[in-house]
């Protein structure tokens, strides 16, 4: 995929009274139906999300952002971006305001090879947390995927973009493990395209991949993730209890 530059991203914007201004269009970021845009509100920037042209003035698909709007605008999470309001903004319609963020989709991340160990970490801790929270409130979504993911330009905290278009009372077998299966494919994306080989994290991404998986919910995967660093201290403190054991029958003895 080819990213365009900023000034070739750059929208004219007519808003006599000031309010908007600096519209940006981001198209790694669209989907099927809607566009991405960084805007400059009172000065201040924001990210909006607005149908396509060709679905603008269709009823079903006005809906449907409505409702988006309703299902994410009370979740809170420090890795899902936070929805501020729903507006008309010129030039775009009516528009889901969200809060801006500064860095690159991991689909990007991945096309320019600039993964990080650090990402790598935020994949097993962040995004799980992320689809633990919304799962815990019975959020239907669209796949996770690299395009879904962003990254913050300094520190890479992970942020995700498409988070929710319906809230159910609860979410079926099949949403949840349709859910891991997503995040395994991400995660084997990411693992083919690192310099290193990490096999055990690679061993828990096809296991999510696999229809069979013995992963029900996002909380055991995230026990598969911490199982090895537990075993590894489980070891550690069996073999400190033997040595003290150890110590303490040879103390006994040489009294």
């Amino acid at each position: 995929m080819s990213y365009i530059s900023k000034e070739e991203r750059q929208i004219p914007i007519d808003d006599p009274s000031g309010k908007w201004s600096e519209l940006f269009i981001l198209p790694e970021w669209e989907d099927d139906y809607c566009d991405v845009y960084t805007v400059k509100k009172h000065g201040k920037w924001v990210m909006l999300k607005a149908l396509k042209k060709e679905f603008a003035d269709n009823p079903e698909y006005q809906k449907r952002l409505e409702e988006e709007f309703d299902t994410r605008y009370n979740l809170c999470h420090p890795n899902i971006v936070m929805v501020n309001d729903f507006e008309i903004v010129p030039g775009v319609g009516k528009a889901i305001i969200t809060d801006d963020v500064y860095g690159y989709s991991l689909r990007r991340l991945i096309d320019e090879k600039r993964l990080t160990p650090k990402i790598v970490h935020r994949l097993q801790t962040q995004l799980l947390d992320a689809m633990e929270y919304i799962q815990e409130n019975h959020i239907r979504h669209v796949p996770i995927s690299p395009e879904t993911i962003i990254f913050t330009e300094y520190n890479e905290n992970l942020k995700l973009t498409d988070v929710g278009f319906a809230k159910l009372d609860s979410l079926t077998d099949q949403d949840t493990r349709a859910d891991i299966e997503s995040y395994g494919k991400v995660i084997n994306e990411v693992l083919d395209h690192l310099p290193t080989s990490l096999p055990k994290l690679r061993k828990i991404a096809r296991k999510c991949e696999d229809p069979d998986h013995p992963y029900r919910t996002v909380a055991d995967l995230q026990l598969a993730m911490e199982k090895r660093n537990s075993s590894q201290l489980y070891v550690f403190l069996c073999v400190f209890i033997l040595l003290m054991a150890t110590l303490l029958i040879w103390l006994s003895f040489a009294g």
